[in-house]
């Protein structure tokens, strides 16, 4: 009863936090107007507070706050209680602080980075090193130094990677975090990508006359870009045109359905399906400018989000042929909701589905046939294996 009592309160701050959580409003963003909804736009409803769970919360708090072998304040304990609740959610999910907010509002979607610094590598001791990191700079203010080896970049070891390899784990999408290990220091290090990356679609015309688009994020531009990089490039010797999408981690969903829909004439692009909401369609228009172009994707286990919707659609409705790696599998559609104290939670609400109603998020893509880079093998010597192998299909 004692204990009950001395709680009582924070019952109450954990009710009243509850509600935050309810009646946040979503932050204002780009939203794409589809061509088929099935269902109007759901009034919101919300359940009561569960009085027995939040009791045997306050509970295990009082323990906590009371036992544990540091003093932790209440703010620090709520905070950690709710980024777990967050967080516990899926891999995308999470509680977002006040600066944290700030930071990623100030983020372009679609933009892709790198961290603060460049990595090299020393063959004699077969290593990446850090360069060009300046002194005052994140990575430099969380002890990273020029020519100190990073070993692990999200859990995968560098020593047998090669420079195209070493890239892929070092881009994201602006704002994204990734983990890195670095020689001499105890424990990961988590880092920002903010260093805008320029992401113009690369053309390459290999000797077997196979156009290679590097497509390293979908932005607002990228389906015109397709189209003008296609008709520059068109002559009677172009046999086929590959789109290299290792290693981008997605951007805009419209950008990749209206790049769907250069080479596609009718059906579903994509869906989604949310509880909050509604279920929504994508479908090609009517167009026939690319119809004749033979058509390969290039994926591998980094290609993600929009990207995959983009390789599913064309997969599916059997338009390109596509080699390389399983993709990532991340199918989801997140939203911010700020919070009064000027926090904010970024929390999926939708799911990715391809046209024949195959979830995305935590499957990947297969690709038609298997064929990941060889650590040994140099980039232009594997396009063209790849390019070689496009060809021989019917």
């Amino acid at each position: 009863m004692l204990q009950h009592i001395k709680y009582k309160k924070l019952i109450v701050s954990m009710l009243l936090c509850c509600s935050q959580f309810a009646f946040a409003a979503p932050v204002v963003k780009e939203k794409l107007s589809p061509l088929h909804s099935d269902s109007e736009e759901p009034e919101h409803s919300y359940a009561e507070v569960p009085i027995e769970s939040i009791q045997q919360f306050v509970q295990i708090y009082g323990i906590v706050r009371d036992n544990y072998v540091d003093v932790k304040s209440d703010d620090a304990l709520f905070q950690q209680a709710i980024k777990g609740l967050v967080s516990g959610l899926d891999r995308y999910s999470r509680y977002l602080s006040a600066e944290e907010y700030r930071q990623l509002i100030q983020y372009t979607e679609g933009d892709l980075a790198s961290v603060d610094f460049a990595l090299s590598p020393e063959l004699h001791v077969h290593k990446w090193m850090i360069r060009d990191l300046k002194t005052g700079s994140d990575s430099y203010k969380l002890g990273l130094r020029n020519g100190q080896a990073i070993l692990k970049i999200d859990n995968q070891d560098l020593k047998n990677l090669n420079q195209d390899q070493v890239l892929g784990l070092l881009y994201g999408s602006i704002g994204s975090t990734l983990q890195v290990q670095a020689e001499d220091l105890n424990g990961n290090i988590n880092l920002v990508r903010n260093k805008k990356i320029e992401t113009d679609i690369e053309p390459v015309m290999l000797h077997n006359q196979v156009l290679v688009l590097k497509i390293r994020v979908f932005q607002q531009d990228t389906a015109n870009e397709i189209k003008r990089l296609i008709e520059e490039n068109s002559s009677p010797r172009l046999k086929a045109v590959l789109i290299d999408l290792r290693n981008n981690p997605g951007g805009l969903l419209s950008a990749a359905v209206e790049s769907a829909d250069l080479f596609l004439n009718s059906g579903i692009i994509v869906s989604t399906k949310s509880r909050s909401e509604g279920n929504q369609q994508f479908q090609a228009l009517p167009g026939n400018e690319f119809q004749n172009i033979k058509l390969g994707i290039l994926i591998n286990h980094r290609s993600a989000s929009a990207a995959e919707v983009f390789t599913a659609a064309m997969k599916e409705h059997q338009r390109a042929w596509v080699i390389g790696e399983k993709s990532y599998g991340k199918g989801v559609v997140q939203k911010l909701f700020p919070l009064p104290s000027g926090a904010a939670l970024q929390m999926t609400v939708s799911h990715y589905y391809t046209p024949n109603g195959n979830m995305i998020e935590g499957q990947g893509i297969q690709p038609n046939q298997t064929y990941p880079l060889p650590p040994e093998m140099k980039e232009d010597v594997y396009l063209d294996r790849v390019a070689d192998l496009f060809l021989k299909k019917k």
